[in-house]
């Protein structure tokens, strides 16, 4: 097993290393985005969200083409043609001169960064199953969450002594550090002989099998729910910090604030998962999800925002509760595939992936002069999560009695 030839602590930290150059190529830019928007030409503010989510459009059909490429030659060598592409789109946005060029490079970045996104996660399929597998994601998940909580203020950091583009060299300079060490540290995890041939049906008998999985399917989708959920906060969290609250120079150490919350609840999940599993976790944290937005929208209905304080109170109970979902949501889905943990890992990514962000476009465009639009959209995805959910319990339960009968 890996866990005898390469350390765990150092196996979590550089799959959370080669995770967060994700989050470092979104958060670092969110105090930068209105400078941003002005370079390239943006008119309408709500305009700048586009930098942020379409990024994620990138991130959701990357995976379609390394999925199945990891699957047949290895997941190092897919590891490395991502991060050779992200050095090239991060160049083209440096030098983009109007949006269109600018929504280019952004999107390359996303599939640029689907490669070390998608294979960390296939990697960890390949060494861990099940609720030990959910519980080393929730580690990855805390150290991953270090770049979230301090990119904004490094971001603005950057941009206060320098410019935007210092942004994006950052960005490639730390790409080719956590390069470098994977090269040197982390071995290949897919075994010769359990390597799939690649073929122009891989994709589509990959797809086939996946769909045989109901609990592959059930939690896929509630991810892309959640997933867009958090994405609208993720878009509009400058606009709604800087713009409704007036909060320039203290937005990073807000966004930081929360982003600790986030960091704790994962921390605790690496415990908590193997004592109550995945299900029960899951369960109670999309409870939890739906009550705290649905009580905001209650109170505050037709009213103006409420104290930053306030506001930061919720957040924090959501994004607490949401924590729990990131990594037992994907580890649920992934539990049933791991004889195509590649493949798989492709196609619930981009199915999550490209449901959250329609979801987050549409409804950002609404977070205009209040948060209201915010939580109304937190309760809309939380409850058709929860009716997926809900779905899914029923139909085991079904397919358990029948069984019981059958015996």
């Amino acid at each position: 097993m890996l866990k005898k030839r390469f350390p765990q602590l150092e196996f979590i930290i550089l799959m959370a290393s080669l995770m967060s150059i994700v989050a470092l190529a979104i958060d670092a830019l969110l105090p930068a985005l209105d400078i941003i928007g002005r370079s390239v030409g943006v008119v309408e503010i709500a305009d700048n969200q586009l930098l942020i989510t379409m990024i994620f459009i990138g991130l959701g059909f990357g995976p379609l083409l390394f999925g199945p490429i990891s699957d047949s030659m290895g997941r190092k060598p897919v590891v490395y043609m991502g991060l050779v592409l992200f050095i090239g789109s991060s160049l083209l946005c440096v030098f983009a001169n109007s949006l269109e060029v600018m929504i280019i490079g952004r999107i390359l970045q996303g599939v640029s960064l689907s490669a070390p996104r998608t294979i960390s996660i296939a990697m960890i399929r390949d060494t861990y199953s099940g609720d030990h597998m959910a519980r080393i994601m929730s580690f990855i998940t805390v150290v991953f969450m270090l770049v979230p909580i301090i990119a904004p203020a490094l971001g603005k950091l950057i941009l206060d002594a320098y410019n935007w583009e210092a942004i994006f060299y950052i960005q490639i300079g730390f790409a080719l550090l956590i390069a470098f060490w994977f090269w040197r540290r982390q071995p290949e995890t897919l075994a010769v002989e359990n390597r799939i041939p690649l073929q122009l049906n891989l994709f589509v008998n990959g797809t086939k099998e996946l769909l045989k999985y109901k609990a592959t399917i059930s939690y896929t989708l509630i991810q892309g729910f959640i997933v867009g959920s958090f994405l609208v906060y993720l878009s509009t969290a400058q606009q709604v910090f800087e713009g409704q609250y007036g909060l320039k120079e203290e937005f990073p150490y807000v966004f930081a604030a929360i982003a600790i919350a986030i960091a704790t609840a994962t921390f605790l999940n690496g415990s908590l998962v193997l004592r109550y599993g995945m299900e029960k976790l899951i369960t109670v944290s999309l409870i939890v999800y739906f009550l705290t937005s649905i009580t905001y929208v209650f109170l505050f209905f037709g009213r103006e925002n409420p104290s930053i304080e306030v506001l930061i109170a919720f957040l924090g109970v959501q994004f607490f509760a949401i924590s729990f979902l990131f990594g037992n949501l994907r580890s649920a889905a992934m539990q049933p595939i791991g004889h195509i943990a590649g493949i798989g890992s492709a196609i619930t990514g981009c199915i999550a992936t490209i449901m959250s962000v329609p979801i987050s476009t549409f409804i950002g465009r609404f977070v205009n002069t209040t948060t209201l639009p915010l939580f109304i959209g937190f309760s809309i995805c939380s409850t058709l999560a929860l009716v997926i959910l809900l779905y899914f319990k029923v139909s085991n339960q079904k397919i358990r009695r029948l069984n019981l009968r059958t015996k």
